[in-house]
């Protein structure tokens, strides 16, 4: 049996499914988890999707107010289904429902990815996980309508920085597919790429005004504190995109964006030609590409700063 017949016969079986994601979700994991989320319910399955970190970034998706961010315990679901997570660690808050539920499904684009459902598929030649949700769909026979592919387009242009990496001939062609619903693409690349708030941008401002330009001028480091979050009044995905800035600056190699939260730091990486910032991610267990990759450390945030800084350095020319 294929994966794809396993992964049709799993669905076929199951009532109810919860849908889950990695942790600091981006549009990727989130536009793949509602798009998915709409295609079972035309299957009717019951389907829940849990994101406890919902950025309001993505508040523009059809079926974005049905995501949970909380779950009581009292649930009951006898599938589960992970996507764009390379393993079960990185499902934060999720990982004890996955393990919980038992009968599991992996959906991914992580070439790390570790295989760690009942059911695997992973294509990490894909550009995006949502690009092979329309695989998945196809193969359960549901048709894409505007709502879902307006949430599947939105992860894919993310993920690929608005179709600029990690794509391919076929990644257009899907997107093509999408566009035949009515999908808007302009309103969701201003929703993405260009909006902003009074907050976000002074966020941008501060870490910009931090802004340092490391090792002959192939690293930019910046950071954002808690406190800054606080002050400035804040919400979870107001820093998107901060670290691309950095990597914007001609010279640089190598970006990298250090966020202070719950008393650790996330770290955010983006390259432009030749580093591999998934390789580093890895190493300190977390994810991502060539390109743009990400992961959290506990310990103080000089030591952070060191740490990183001295990693990216290595892998330079």
């Amino acid at each position: 049996m294929s994966v794809l017949d396993s992964i049709k016969e799993k669905i076929e079986n199951a009532n109810s499914i919860l849908i889950l994601t990695h942790e600091n979700p981006d549009g990727d994991a989130v536009g793949s988890s509602i798009g998915f989320m709409h295609g079972l319910k035309k299957l009717e399955k019951n389907v829940d999707v849990y994101i406890p970190e919902l950025s309001r970034v993505y508040d523009f998706l059809p079926g974005y107010e049905e995501v949970k961010t909380k779950l009581t315990g009292d649930e009951e679901y006898d599938l589960c289904i992970a996507l764009d997570s390379s393993d079960v660690e990185r499902l934060g808050l999720g990982k004890e429902w996955f393990k919980k539920i038992g009968n599991t499904i992996v959906i991914d684009h992580h070439i790390t990815n570790q295989n760690f459902g009942d059911a695997n598929y992973v294509n990490a030649v894909a550009s995006s996980t949502c690009q092979n949700i329309i695989v998945i769909l196809a193969s359960l026979e549901v048709a894409i309508n505007k709502d879902m592919a307006t949430c599947i387009y939105s992860g894919m242009l993310t993920d690929t920085g608005g179709f600029r990496y990690n794509v391919q001939s076929e990644t257009f062609e899907f997107a093509g597919m999408l566009l035949e619903t009515g999908v808007d693409i302009a309103k969701i690349y201003r929703r993405l790429f260009d909006e902003t708030t009074e907050a976000k941008t002074r966020l941008l401002a501060r870490a910009l005004d931090r802004l340092e330009i490391l090792e002959n001028g192939k690293i930019a480091f910046t950071y954002i504190t808690q406190q800054d979050f606080d002050e400035l009044h804040n919400e979870d995905g107001d820093q998107e995109n901060i670290v691309n800035y950095g990597r914007n600056i001609e010279g640089v190699e190598v970006s990298i964006f250090i966020r202070e939260k719950d008393g650790n730091y996330k770290v955010s990486l983006r390259s432009n030609e030749y580093v591999d910032v998934s390789r580093i991610a890895a190493k300190y267990a977390g994810g991502g590409h060539i390109k743009a990759a990400g992961f959290e450390l506990a310990m103080p945030f000089e030591q952070a700063k060191e740490t990183v800084v001295k990693e990216i350095a290595s892998q330079l020319k």
